[in-house]
């Protein structure tokens, strides 16, 4: 004679049903109710299978259906579907006046002889400070990720100077073409470039099959470098690339140059770029003709980003996305590097794929207050 005998009502089953086949569940909830299911013996249960039947089929052992089956009848399906939960009350070690402690202690400067905080060498601190008797790094691990801190992570990142005058200005002055409307006659054109490492595999790599990715050997040759300028008109979705061995001025100007023979038609182009040494009318009189410098550099109105202010260049942005979509990988050659760039440029081309640049000037004055000069009254 059966001890335990599993009746499911109408509700239970699609309840039971839906968390096997929709949602996010434990691993071991979910067979909880599968066994749940497969042992009912109500009257919405079309078959029935022995439990060694359902041992095979969910791979379980039948003292664990037993056991769930036990739960389900003598304490309910909640516990047959989680287990009992523990009795025991344990004692809340960090309180919130040693969080605030550990939160102030992690935004610190690390000790002497450490570049960073680690969860030990915090733990180690803390107990130093007489903020609490005893304490293990994992416990000290929940207090800084509760609070989104990661002590021993950084990111580097290129700070503006406070109250800057000259900053802002080249700021705003950027933010305004930034608002102007789509003119064939006078079209805003994000310049910038980025070096590219030319690397090799040493080893063939395997390539990825059904359940197992494709895996590359760590070990690489360096092939050189070689330099990617990009041009990219935000409005009309439009971008060219072009690939050269050095970044010396000279291959500036002659991308400048080919920026104006792509523009024929315009009266003015309006060039937004940082200000490297290299971009400058200067560059353009040292390799060409003193009258055609003149008459490139008058087909042009350069506008600069102001220093450290690099974020500014929507051309940066579509580096990022030629970076991510098509250069992340080893390639040893620059005929391979042009190749894939021509595929890339027309991809997105014939995408017309735009930068929808949202941020203004109106909008710097108030996220970036700081970086403006306080005027007394």
């Amino acid at each position: 004679m059966k001890k335990y005998i599993v009746t499911l009502t109408e509700e239970e089953r699609r309840s039971l049903t839906e968390m096997t086949s929709k949602g996010k569940h434990r691993s071991q909830k979910v067979l909880n109710a599968l066994t749940l299911l497969a042992c009912d013996e109500g009257e919405y249960q079309n078959s029935r299978s022995t439990n060694a039947e359902i041992s095979k089929v969910l791979n379980t052992s039948m003292r664990k259906i037993d056991r769930v089956k036990k739960r389900f009848v003598t304490q309910g399906l909640d516990v047959a579907l989680n287990g009992k939960k523990s009795d025991r009350v344990y004692q809340k070690k960090a309180d919130g006046d040693f969080e605030a402690h550990l939160i102030a202690l992690s935004c610190s400067k690390p000790p002497r002889g450490f570049s960073q905080w680690s969860l030990r060498l915090l733990a180690d601190r803390v107990v130093e400070l007489k903020y609490i008797d005893s304490i293990s790094h994992e416990t000290v691990r929940r207090v800084p990720k509760k609070n989104e801190l990661k002590p021993w992570l950084k990111k580097q990142w290129v700070i503006p100077p406070d109250q800057n005058g000259n900053f802002v200005a080249n700021m705003e002055k950027v933010l305004d073409i930034y608002k102007r409307i789509l003119d064939s006659g006078y079209p805003v054109v994000c310049m910038d470039e980025s070096p590219k490492q030319l690397i090799s595999e040493t080893k063939v790599p395997i390539l990825e099959v059904p359940g197992r990715s494709a895996r590359y050997d760590y070990e690489y040759k360096r092939c050189g470098v070689c330099n990617i300028f990009l041009a990219c008109e935000p409005l009309a979705g439009k971008r060219m690339i072009s690939i050269t061995e050095k970044r010396a001025k000279s291959d500036w100007a002659y991308f400048v140059e080919e920026i104006a023979k792509t523009y024929k038609e315009a009266k003015k182009i309006i060039l937004v770029m940082d200000n490297l040494n290299t971009h400058t009318p200067g560059s353009l009189y040292e390799t060409f003709s003193p009258q055609k410098a003149k008459e490139l550099w008058d087909r042009f109105e350069f506008i600069y980003t102001p220093k450290h202010g690099s974020w500014l260049n929507m051309a940066e942005i579509e580096l990022n996305v030629l970076n991510g979509q098509c250069l992340n990988r080893r390639i040893d050659n620059i005929g391979t590097i042009e190749r894939e760039t021509r595929a890339w440029q027309k991809y997105r081309n014939n995408k017309e794929a735009k930068v929808d640049w949202q941020f203004t000037a109106d909008n710097a004055r108030i996220k970036l207050k700081r970086l403006y000069p306080t005027i007394g009254d």
